[in-house]
């Protein structure tokens, strides 16, 4: 009976060390979690500013480039963008990106794909299968502006250059603290339907030095806001996740100390009566 109530007592001590790891996790998760929807927040008031004003391009000119239009080419190699995290201990956040990425890898009818993996997770899973045209492995939280530029330029080089037909984003999408979603978006080429939402000049717009010149300019730059508008809010996601994966597992270690406590005053409580009945036959036995 001694020795099970010293393994008890040895579980308590293992589950309380945890809780109170998970439990700091948890408040650190949640300040960077903070952090990262305010950064979040700030980001997608430009995503519109770009995405109207291709729209209104669109809208105004029947001479935009074909080359980014859906339907000008056969779609021969795709490059996917997969943004995961570098860190583990966040619920389902990470594989759900992969298991999606996987799925249109496996069905893909082209030929080789080309992966851009952002965040190490997406990196050590794909890499044993495909080759990994370019990584970013540092904690996607730090990345910057620059840094989405000099991942998501040669990429565009290459899609200008006819090396690749299609380029396909899969990151985490923020609902809320605790709901989130993987989303799947075509960078390039894209296909907008006319919006008569969109404003229309009632006069015409020249554009210098050409329509081409200026598209030739904005494609670049939405590429690039869209892809970090992605890791801001895969960040965003992860954060999010990790906080509430690590209150869950707060929680199960504090109904698991519960559970312990009960078994070990349980155990304690027969020891005594067996001492007691111990000194009672004893007694009795004196008599």
């Amino acid at each position: 009976m001694s020795a099970n109530m010293q393994d008890i007592k040895r579980r308590i001590k293992s589950v309380t060390s945890t809780r109170q790891i998970t439990n700091a996790m948890k408040l650190v998760s949640a300040s960077k979690l903070r952090k990262a929807k305010s950064t979040f927040e700030k980001t997608t008031k430009y995503f519109s500013y770009i995405t109207n004003s291709i729209e209104e391009i669109f809208n105004n000119t029947s001479e935009v480039p074909e080359k980014y239009l859906a339907g000008n080419r056969e779609i021969k190699r795709t490059c996917y963008i997969v943004v995961t995290s570098c860190k583990g201990l966040c619920g389902g956040f990470n594989i759900n990106v992969i298991k999606e990425a996987d799925r249109m890898l496996s069905a893909e009818p082209g030929e080789d794909p080309l992966i851009v993996a952002i965040g190490s997770k997406g990196k050590d899973y794909f890499e044993k299968r495909f080759n990994i045209y370019k990584e970013y492995l540092a904690p996607p939280e730090n990345i910057s502006f620059l840094e989405t530029r000099e991942i998501s330029t040669p990429i565009i080089e290459l899609y200008d250059k006819g090396d690749i037909d299609e380029i396909i984003l899969i990151y985490t999408g923020f609902k809320n603290s605790i709901e989130q979603e993987v989303i799947t978006k075509r960078l390039l080429p894209f296909d907008i339907e006319p919006n008569p939402d969109v404003l229309r000049h009632d006069k015409e717009v020249e554009y210098e030095p050409s329509v081409e010149a200026v598209f030739n300019y904005l494609v670049p730059k939405y590429v690039e806001i869209e892809l970090y508008g992605a890791v801001v809010e895969s960040a965003t996601c992860e954060h999010a996740a990790r906080r509430l994966a690590m209150e869950n597992a707060t929680d199960n270690a504090n109904e698991m100390l519960g559970s312990l406590s009960l078994y070990y005053n349980r155990a304690r409580q027969a020891a005594i009566t067996n001492e007691l009945v111990e000194i009672v036959a004893g007694s009795e036995a004196l008599d």
